[in-house]
């Protein structure tokens, strides 16, 4: 399953995301991690010190090797030169499985050891100086999106990412990329603004979409968000004495987090694995022929002087059976 986290800044989704990989360890499921936040807190809210998130190398660092790998011998792809971030996959193509070793997983992932088990963590990379003034957050993401584009995974499979603050992933096709987007709203006017705003954008994709309350602390809290997202308030987390060891770097072993935020981490599994069963690998692939299209008559075609049109392989439908030609060599 592909998992968003997003929610305004300080909303917790960060903190909410790492629990739930840590969860989704605990209980023996396969996961690749993906900081796709600007600010990149995701490997400290997993334990990693200050020298460790800094090693972890920039996935737009690796943009050619990507592109190069991905694009297999797909004959519609002329040049790693004329991929864009939205480039589909085609007959040809190399895939990604989430349980493979692969080399863009030997340039871009690290091993983290969580308390119950590993995963694997990627990251977009943080702004560079050269970046300053003039590169924005879709052009560091892209590595994300055109990986997901070209992702093969199973049931027990997770690739969970921790998306940018507000609603900046309109700006591409990265939203439609996930079978669920848990929103963490807080308690306040503020907190549900983001929702709306997702709630709007995501009408005509089939974006499905759960809200998750945090930092409630009373009825009222709770009443409010009820009355604010309806039914899609999936859950509430309150207050935690193990967060508040973690962020401050002492945590404990993750089997003592309170019993009741862990309910809370089974509810949100629960409903990534009922939007497994409601995957549509058509829809899916037609959504990112729709936005790949829409790129490419917009700026791609001018920035690779190539029709990105022709990219497109109308026959084919990414999906699990594509599971053989995922495994081509390198």
């Amino acid at each position: 399953m592909k998992i968003a986290f997003v929610g305004k800044g300080g909303s917790g989704k960060t903190t909410l995301s790492s629990l739930f990989i840590r969860h989704l360890a605990a209980n023996e499921a396969h996961v690749v991690a993906v900081d796709a936040d600007i600010n990149q807190h995701l490997g400290a809210a997993l334990g990693l010190d200050e020298e460790e998130s800094a090693a972890l190398p920039a996935m737009g660092a690796q943009l050619p090797l990507i592109k190069e790998y991905l694009r297999g011998s797909n004959p519609r792809i002329t040049s790693a030169e004329t991929m864009i971030k939205t480039t589909p996959p085609g007959e040809g193509s190399r895939l990604l499985r989430v349980r493979e070793d692969n080399p863009i997983f030997d340039a871009c992932a690290r091993t983290v050891r969580l308390d119950d088990g590993d995963i694997r963590l990627m990251a977009t990379g943080p702004f560079t100086e050269s970046d300053l003034g003039v590169a924005c957050y879709h052009s560091k993401v892209g590595a994300v999106e055109l990986c997901l584009n070209h992702l093969v995974d199973g049931p027990d499979e997770y690739v969970v990412v921790d998306m940018t603050a507000g609603s900046d992933s309109f700006a591409s096709g990265m939203f439609t990329r996930f079978d669920m987007t848990f929103l963490i709203a807080e308690p306040t006017r503020k907190g549900v603004s983001v929702y709306r705003q997702y709630k709007e954008y995501a009408r005509d994709f089939g974006v499905d979409l759960k809200v998750v309350g945090n930092k409630v602390q009373g009825e009222d809290d709770l009443e409010f968000l009820r009355d604010e997202v309806g039914e899609d308030l999936l859950v509430t987390v309150g207050h935690s004495d193990w967060v508040r060891a973690m962020e401050k770097g002492r945590p404990a072993r993750f089997e003592l987090l309170e019993a009741d935020n862990r309910m809370a981490l089974q509810a949100l599994q629960n409903a990534a694995e009922d939007s497994y069963e409601r995957r549509d690998w058509g829809r899916y692939t037609r959504q990112m022929v729709h936005f790949h299209l829409r790129n490419a008559e917009s700026w791609g075609n001018e920035k690779t002087g190539a029709d990105l049109a022709a990219q497109v392989d109308p026959a084919f439908v990414l999906g699990e059976h594509c599971r053989a030609e995922a495994a081509q060599p390198a």
